[in-house]
Formats: structure tokens, C-alpha cells, sequence
């Protein structure tokens, strides 16, 4: 795989953290308690000091210890605590809420978009990145918003509060701290502009690796069978190499925020213990050894957001740069809406019509080109032709899986680009080659098209494909629990289920494309006669490779290099000797 070369603007995305806030608007009156408790916890923490400061002078000031003033102070303390760690707690809670919520919101916002993104984005996207961007980032979103609702409205409030705390003790002292508090300030801005970038990188590099071991797993058997296992190990190695790296290298220049904070902060703390035991010692009453040990707590106070902070704009690096990755998804095209004057196709009539179609994937390759054709009601059309020559093409073009570039395609007379998407599908039954089998129970994968079917006709459809005889053999019969990808069935028992799937709703229009490529031959002569029965009277388009399969259709479409080349029925094509003679006879050449 190709390592990303793209390299981002270091520092703060503020498009992701202006849209961040602009989704958390949603829940401004739980911020507004939260930043409420967190002013009665800083308060507390900010009002204790002074209480100790207080009770020192009353054990040490005049020589004699005051048993009640300090009695009292300590009542006051304990109240104080209690407080604060209720109002802690309360704070917590409802920052676990808001971030949860919020990350719901957008898991389910980004899942909703999936449903409306054209299927040109999933097909140009790897799976692996996509799931990436809705788990491994959102968790790693999660991660950074949760410390920062934890720690960032406190340590701002705690920095406030203490300067101004210290400002009105001793403006003297208080501006040893405020005059080194900008070194703080710009060590933690220098190490977090720098990080951002590093942290969007670790973000892909995880995605790629994700999108790898998806890729390895699904197609296990076929790296086993090719004997891919230690080029496969080769390739994950290398990404998993990669992203050591980038991690190492990301988190070790995060790390540095806290050391190189910490070290300017002690240096404040000295400074104030040194300035203070000077007025101590200087005996003029005005700074007593209580008022030195507010302040030293109040200076130690002051100095520790820092650290937190900067450990929070570390965490804020890696979530925002994975919130990008989050929005990037959000803001993917949608498909376009329906026309406003798209009808609702109720009931087919089954005739299909395409006129001077044009179609391309890409711009710079023409696919199809002038296609046209005229399908009668009820006609079953057979589409053949070499790999790459646009049937599995034309079948998204009926579906408008895609839209034409040029011309038409036309269902009961009306451009299908002027009916409704989903009455459109709803008229189409498709059985592909490729099985899709929920992890859910027999009976919800054979009723997934339509839900309200009575029992009766979800076994007479079971029957009808063949399918009855093994599901009665499984362990609970319809109600038995498929696993992921319809395990443990065999391929040719999924596709049965797939094909009872469609007998069930029945609608007026099918698509066959190579749907019996997984049976054996006895079934396949088994399903061919079903199809017969279940084709009758509907307009079918199968696609094939085994043309014994289609012998019997109206129409055997002969496609090449996105072209109708020859069109006819079966006898009539071979006795033209053109190029579907050929195709036969290479394949019935024994």
C-alpha cells in the first residue's frame, strides 16, 4: 500500500474545532451545570488554602495555640472538601454524558450518512478506513473530549482564580508568577503546534493498517490456498512498522509538554518561596508565615493546570486530528435527491427500455457507449460476454445504483431518473453472486425484504428455492442463529437463502447476476426450474457465464467493450457463427 505523502498545516484544525463546538450546541444546558460545579470545586479547593494559611497564624502568631479559632477551621475545612468532591462528581457525571451523548450523535449522524453517500464513495474507499473512521477514531475522539471536559474548564478556572487570589495577598509576589507564566504558556503552544500533524498521520496510518488486517481476514482462504501467508505477514509488518513509528514519534513529542511545563513551574514555585521568606524574615508583620504558605499552595495551584493543560492539548492534538478524519466521512456527497417531481413507481408493467446510453466509472475510460434497447413485458433477457464488457454495469444502471452520464433508461415509460429511488429498487428483485447474509436468524434473513410475512410463505419460498429440506436439518430449523457472513453454511446454502429471499417478495422485475455461480449442477437444474416457475410473467435479466444457463431466455444480449454487439435468441445466434458461437463452443468444445 501506498504510504499518504499529503501533509496538513501543524497546529490546531480550527475548521474541526469550530465544528465541534457548533455540535455540542446541542447541549449547552449540561455544560452550563458542569461549568457551574466546576466553579464550586475550584472555589472550594481555591477557598481551603486560606483556611489553613488562617489556622497556621492561629497556632504560631501569638505564642499560644487557639484550640476553638482552629476547631472551627477545620469544621469549615471538612465542609469545604465535602463539597467539592460532591460538586466533582456531579461534574464528572454530566461530562460523561455530554461526551457519550455527543459521540452517539455523531457515530449515528456519520451511519446515517453511509445510507446516503452514492455507492461510487464505498467502491473508491476501502472498507477497513471507513469502519476506521467510525470506531477506532471516535474512540480516540472520545478519549481526548472527555479529558478535556474533565480538566480543561477546571484548570482554566483554578489559573483565574489563584492570580487573582495572589494579586490581592501580595501584587509582589504575584507578579513573580505572572511574569513567568508566558515561558509555560509558549513551551506548551510550541510542542502542541507541532504535534497535530503527527498525530493526522498516526490517525492514517491506523486506518491503513485497519483496512489491511479487514482485507487479510475476509479473504483468509484464498492467502492460505496462494500460499500468501508470509508475503501477507511482509506487507502487515511494514504498515505495523509505520505506525510504531509515527506513534512513537507523536507521543514522544506530546510527552515533552508536561516535563518542560513542569520545569518552568517549578521555577515559579521557587521564586515565590524565595521572595516570601524575605518579607517573613524581614519582621515588618505584613507577610506572615501563614500568608507564605497560602501562597506557596496557591503557586503550586496555579502552576499544576499547566501541566494538566498541556496534557489535555496533547489528547485535543489526536482527537481533533481523528475528528477531521470523522468529518471528512460526514462530508462526503450524498446521492442526489429524488426530482421533485419524481413519481412513485406502485407496480411495474415489466417493459424496460435504454436509448443512446452512455456510462463511465472514470472520465478518461468510456465504458458503455450509444447502448439501446427495448425489453418487452414479461421477456427474459440474457446478457453475456467476456470480463470488463459492462454487464454487472448495466445491472447498477437499472438499479441507478449509478445514473447514466448520457441518454436514458426508461421503466413502464417514465425515465427512471424521474422515479422515486426506493419504488424504483422496490420492483427489482436482485440475486447476485456475491451472498449477503445478515448475522440474525434463518427465518429474519429469508423475510429481510419483507418483514410481515406469515410462515406459510416464508416456507413455501424456502421450498421454492430448494432451500426447506436443510434448513429443517439445522440445529433450531428457521429460528437457528447464522453467524457473521451466514456461517456455517456452505456457499451454495447461502445462496439459496438469498434466492428464497427474492421468491418471497416476488416483484415484477428480477436480476439474475450468476446467481446459481455456486451450486453444483444437480441443484443448479433444481433452481433453473424454480427460476422458470418464478420468472414466469416477470421481466428478467440474467447475467451468465455458463450459457447453458440461458439457453431458453427471449433475448441473449452479446455485450463487448460496453457495446450490443449481437442480440437474438439462442438458435438464431448460433447459426449467425458471430461471437456468442464462439463463446459456446469454447465452452462446450468436448
Amino acid at each position: 500500500m501506498k504510504q499518504n505523502k499529503t501533509k496538513k498545516k501543524a497546529g490546531f484544525d480550527r475548521k474541526t474545532v469550530l465544528r465541534v463546538l457548533q455540535n455540542l450546541k446541542g447541549y449547552r444546558i449540561p455544560l452550563a451545570f458542569s461549568l457551574f460545579f466546576a466553579t464550586v470545586s475550584v472555589a472550594m479547593t481555591l477557598y481551603i488554602p486560606i483556611l489553613t494559611g488562617d489556622a497556621i497564624d492561629l497556632m504560631i502568631g501569638q505564642g499560644r495555640v487557639d484550640a476553638d479559632g482552629v476547631g472551627k477551621i477545620l469544621i469549615l475545612i471538612g465542609i469545604c472538601t465535602a463539597l467539592c468532591a460532591l460538586s466533582q462528581w456531579l461534574m464528572t457525571v454530566l461530562n460523561n454524558r455530554i461526551t457519550y451523548g455527543f459521540v452517539r450523535k455523531l457515530r449515528r449522524d456519520a451511519f446515517a450518512r453511509l445510507q446516503r453517500i452514492p455507492l461510487s464513495y464505498l467502491d473508491s474507499h476501502a472498507v477497513g478506513d471507513t469502519v476506521s473512521r467510525m470506531m477506532s477514531d471516535v474512540d480516540q475522539f472520545t478519549d481526548g473530549l472527555l479529558l478535556g471536559f474533565a480538566q480543561f474548564f477546571t484548570g482554566i478556572l483554578t489559573i483565574l482564580g489563584t492570580l487573582v487570589i495572589m494579586l490581592f495577598l501580595n501584587p509582589w509576589i504575584a507578579l513573580v508568577v505572572i511574569v513567568t507564566t508566558p515561558l509555560s504558556l509558549f513551551v506548551a503552544a510550541l510542542i502542541a503546534k507541532s504535534t497535530h500533524s503527527m498525530f493526522l498521520l498516526q490517525a492514517k496510518t491506523r486506518a491503513e493498517q485497519t483496512a489491511l488486517i479487514d482485507e487479510y481476514i475476509a479473504n483468509h482462504k484464498l492467502v492460505a490456498a496462494f500460499g500468501h501467508e508470509d508475503e501477507g505477514q511482509a506487507e502487515f509488518d511494514e504498515v505495523n512498522a509505520r505506525l510504531e513509528k509515527c506513534s512513537l514519534r507523536a507521543i514522544f513529542y506530546s510527552s515533552t509538554t508536561n516535563p518542560s511545563t513542569r520545569f518552568v513551574n517549578n521555577l515559579v514555585y521557587a521564586g515565590v518561596a524565595l521572595v516570601g521568606a524575605f518579607l517573613c524574615l524581614g519582621g515588618t508583620g505584613s507577610f506572615t508565615v501563614g500568608g507564605l504558605s497560602k501562597f506557596l499552595t496557591y503557586a503550586n495551584q496555579y502552576t499544576k493546570p499547566f501541566n494538566e493543560i498541556s496534557t489535555v492539548i496533547a489528547e485535543l492534538q489526536n482527537a481533533l486530528a481523528c475528528a477531521s478524519r470523522l468529518f471528512e466521512l460526514m462530508d462526503a456527497p450524498v446521492l442526489p435527491p429524488d426530482a421533485p417531481d419524481a413519481t412513485v413507481l406502485e407496480e411495474a408493467n415489466g417493459t424496460v427500455s435504454l436509448e443512446d446510453v452512455a456510462f463511465s466509472y472514470t472520465p478518461e475510460r468510456p465504458l458503455i457507449e450509444g447502448l439501446s434497447l427495448t425489453v418487452k413485458e414479461g421477456q427474459r433477457i440474457a446478457i453475456v460476454g467476456p470480463t470488463g464488457c459492462g454487464k454487472t454495469t448495466l445491472i447498477n444502471l437499472l438499479m441507478r445504483f449509478y445514473d447514466v452520464n448520457g441518454g436514458s433508461i426508461s421503466v413502464s415509460g417514465t425515465d427512471i431518473r424521474k422515479i422515486t429511488r426506493s419504488s424504483l429498487r422496490k420492483n427489482w428483485g436482485m440475486v447476485l453472486q456475491d451472498t449477503w447474509l445478515m448475522a440474525d436468524t434463518v427465518r429474519a434473513n429469508i423475510c429481510f425484504g419483507k418483514p410481515d410475512a406469515t410462515d406459510e410463505e416464508m416456507i413455501a419460498a424456502a421450498k421454492a428455492a430448494h432451500a426447506h429440506s436443510f434448513i429443517k436439518r439445522l440445529p433450531n430449523g428457521y429460528d437457528t442463529v447464522l453467524g457473521e457472513g451466514g456461517s456455517p453454511l456452505s456457499q451454495g446454502q447461502k445462496q439459496l437463502l438469498c434466492i428464497a429471499r427474492v421468491m418471497l417478495t416476488l416483484p415484477p422485475m428480477l436480476i439474475l447476476d450468476e446467481a446459481t455461480s455456486s451450486i453444483d449442477t444437480r441443484m443448479e437444474l433444481k433452481i433453473q426450474r424454480a427460476f422458470a416457475e418464478m420468472m414466469q410473467g416477470r421481466t428478467s435479466f440474467i447475467v451468465a457465464h455458463r450459457l447453458s444457463t440461458i439457453e431458453s431466455a427471449d433475448v441473449i444480449l452479446v455485450m463487448r467493450d460496453g457495446k450490443i454487439i449481437e442480440q437474438g435468441d439462442h438458435t438464431s445466434l448460433l447459426a449467425q457463427n458471430g461471437f456468442y458461437a464462439q463463446l459456446y463452443s469454447a465452452q462446450f468444445a468436448g
